[in-house]
C-alpha cells in the first residue's frame, strides 16, 4: 500500500400551479462523484472524465432518443436508477434511462466506491452519542466524518433532522429497516449473479457476465483499541437478533482467515454473509443486461428542464431531445434535490463525499473485505487491485479531492495492518453519497405531481440498498401490493406538504 504520506421535507406548492420549467442547472441522471487517477487533484467537473482514458462507456449513444414516449424514464444510470429500470422493465414497462456521463463513468457515485454489499453495515449514521463525537472530530482534519462550515439553510435543515435521529428508539428502528432492506436485497443479488442469470421478459437465462463482478465469502470487522472492540462485542446479541450472522473470532480463527496478513489489532468480529460488488465494473455489465432486456439507456445525456401541465410532468427536456414518459422516475443520486428543486419541491438530501484509494494490490494483503472499526474504513480485495476508503464530508456539492482526508485513510491502514507492502497508487476518487437524515432512502411519489416518483438518498450503503429499493418503487409506481413496508421511506416522512401518504393511487399496469 502507499506511504500515508502519499501524494499525498420536501416543502412545495400545489403542481396544479407550478409553471414550466426552465433549464435546470447540474440536474442530470447520475449518483456523483469525481476520479483523479494518480494525484490528488479534482477534475474539471464532476462530468469530466479527465484522464481516465477509456471510460468503458457503453455503445456510446449519438443522436436523438429511438423512443420519446416511455411508459417510464429514469433519470440516473448509477446503482439506484439501474435497478429500478431493471425491475420495471421485468414488470412488462418500455423504460428509459438518461445518465449525464458513461455508466459507471467517474462522474458517478456507483463508479469507485468499495461495493460492499450483505447484511452487514446496517447501521444507520444517525445513532446516540454520534452528535458528540462529531463534534470532537471536526477539530481534526483527518477525521472519519467533518461538516464544513458555511451558510447553508438546507444543510442546518438536514443537521436538524439528524439530531432528531440520534436516539436510541429511532436507531434501532432504522437498524431494522436496513437490515431488511439489506437482506433482501442480497438474495436478489445472488440470484441476478448466478453463472446462468435470471431469465428477463420472454427471455431465457444464458452466460452471466455480473456472476464475476459480484463476490461473497464473508467479511471481517478488526478493531485495534480495546473500547472499541468491546463496543462491537456488545453489538453481536443485537445484530444477530435482528437476523445478521455476526460472530466473535478469537486470535487462531483470524489467523486461519487471513494467513499471512499482519493485523495490529485488539479483536475481530466475521459476517459470513459479507459480500462485495466489483465497481465500476458490475454497473457496465449490468446496463449491458438491462439493453439485452430492451431497455433503453442513453448515455452522456443530461436533463435540462421540464415541462408541466394539469399537475403532472408532460415532458421532460434533455441534450439530446425531448421524452414523454408517462411515469418519471428521479434517481440521481446527490443531484436529485437540484433536480426536483426546480419543480418547486424540497429534498431532505445531502451530498456526503467520501473517498477511495485504489492501489496495486499487494501481495499480503487482505483476502476478504475488511472494516476497520474506529478508523471507519473499509477495504476491498478486487484481484489485482485494493481499494481503501472511508470519511463522510459534508462539503456540499464539491467534488474536490482533499489531500490531508485521503493521507488520514493510508495512515489508518497503516495502523491495522503495519506490514502491509507499499504498491503505487492507481486512481484517488471522491464521490457524493446522497444522504438523508435517517439514512433511510427517499422511494415513493414526488409531491403532488402527477407521474412524477422518487427513488434516491440511498446515502453510504446504496450498493446494499438499490437492488431492494427498486422493486419497492416499481410496486409503488404499478399500483402492486408491495414485499415491504413502504412507510419508512416515504419522502413526506419529515412532515412536509409535498407527497402523499401512498402511491397506490392511479398506479400503472402494463401491457
Amino acid at each position: 500500500m502507499p506511504s500515508p504520506d502519499a501524494p499525498d421535507g420536501m416543502d412545495a406548492p400545489d403542481a396544479s400551479d407550478a409553471p414550466d420549467v426552465p433549464d435546470v442547472p447540474g440536474a442530470s441522471g447520475a449518483s456523483g462523484g469525481a476520479g483523479v487517477p494518480d494525484g490528488m487533484g479534482a477534475l474539471g467537473g464532476s462530468g469530466d472524465r479527465g484522464d481516465h482514458g477509456d471510460s468503458g462507456a457503453l455503445d456510446a449513444f449519438d443522436g436523438a432518443p429511438a423512443r420519446h414516449d416511455p411508459d417510464v424514464l429514469v433519470i440516473g444510470g448509477g446503482i439506484a436508477g439501474l435497478f429500478c429500470a431493471y425491475h420495471l422493465r421485468l414488470g412488462g414497462a418500455r423504460v428509459t434511462v438518461v445518465e449525464r456521463g458513461p455508466v459507471g463513468g467517474p462522474q458517478s457515485c456507483s463508479h469507485g466506491n468499495t461495493g460492499f454489499v450483505g447484511t452487514q453495515g446496517a447501521a444507520p449514521l444517525a445513532e446516540p452519542g454520534v452528535p458528540a463525537q462529531g463534534l470532537r472530530w471536526l477539530l481534526d482534519p483527518e477525521s472519519p466524518f467533518s461538516v464544513r462550515p458555511r451558510w447553508d439553510p438546507e444543510l442546518a435543515r438536514w443537521l436538524w433532522h439528524f439530531r432528531r435521529a440520534c436516539d436510541e428508539r429511532a436507531a434501532d428502528a432504522a437498524f431494522r429497516v436496513l437490515a431488511d432492506m439489506k437482506r433482501r436485497s442480497l438474495a436478489m443479488l445472488r440470484e441476478l449473479c448466478a453463472p446462468t442469470g435470471p431469465p428477463g421478459p420472454g427471455g431465457a437465462a444464458g452466460p452471466n457476465g455480473l456472476a464475476s463482478a459480484f463476490a461473497e465469502g464473508g467479511m471481517l470487522l478488526a478493531f485495534n483499541t480495546a473500547e472499541g472492540f468491546e463496543k462491537g462485542r456488545r453489538s453481536v446479541p443485537r445484530a444477530v437478533a435482528r437476523g445478521v450472522p455476526l460472530r466473535v473470532l478469537d486470535p487462531d480463527e483470524l489467523r486461519a482467515l487471513e494467513p499471512g496478513v499482519e493485523f495490529d489489532v485488539r479483536g475481530a468480529l466475521y459476517n459470513e454473509e459479507g459480500a462485495y460488488l466489483r465497481v465500476p465494473e458490475f454497473l457496465r455489465e449490468f446496463a449491458r443486461t438491462l439493453r439485452d432486456m430492451g431497455v433503453e439507456i442513453l448515455e452522456e445525456t443530461g436533463v435540462v428542464g421540464f415541462e408541466t401541465a394539469g399537475g403532472a410532468v408532460r415532458r421532460v427536456r434533455t441534450t439530446r431531445g425531448d421524452l414523454s414518459p408517462a411515469e418519471t422516475v428521479v434517481a440521481a443520486g446527490a443531484w436529485s434535490a437540484e433536480c426536483v428543486r426546480h419543480l418547486g419541491l424540497r429534498l431532505p438530501l445531502q451530498p456526503a463525499k467520501g473517498y477511495t484509494v485504489t492501489v496495486k494490490a499487494p501481495g499480503n494483503a487482505p483476502r476478504h473485505p475488511v472494516l476497520l472499526g474506529e478508523g471507519k474504513v473499509a477495504i476491498t480485495p478486487l484481484g489485482d487491485r485494493l481499494r481503501l476508503g472511508g470519511t463522510l464530508e459534508l462539503s456540499g456539492m464539491d467534488p474536490a479531492v482533499s489531500r490531508r482526508r485521503v493521507a488520514g485513510i493510508l495512515r489508518t491502514v497503516r495502523s491495522y495492518l503495519p506490514g502491509m507492502e507499499t504498491t503505487p497508487i492507481i486512481e484517488t476518487w471522491s464521490g457524493l453519497r446522497p444522504c438523508t437524515p435517517d439514512s433511510l432512502p427517499l422511494i415513493g411519489r414526488a409531491g403532488s405531481y402527477r407521474g412524477l416518483w422518487l427513488a434516491c438518498g440511498h446515502g453510504h450503503i446504496g450498493m446494499g440498498l438499490a437492488p431492494s429499493g427498486g422493486r419497492l418503487l416499481a410496486q409503488l409506481l404499478n399500483g402492486e401490493p408491495p414485499d415491504t413496508d413502504p412507510a419508512p421511506f416515504h419522502p413526506g416522512r419529515y412532515g412536509d406538504r409535498t407527497a402523499r401518504r401512498r402511491g397506490r393511487d392511479g398506479g400503472r399496469r402494463w401491457p
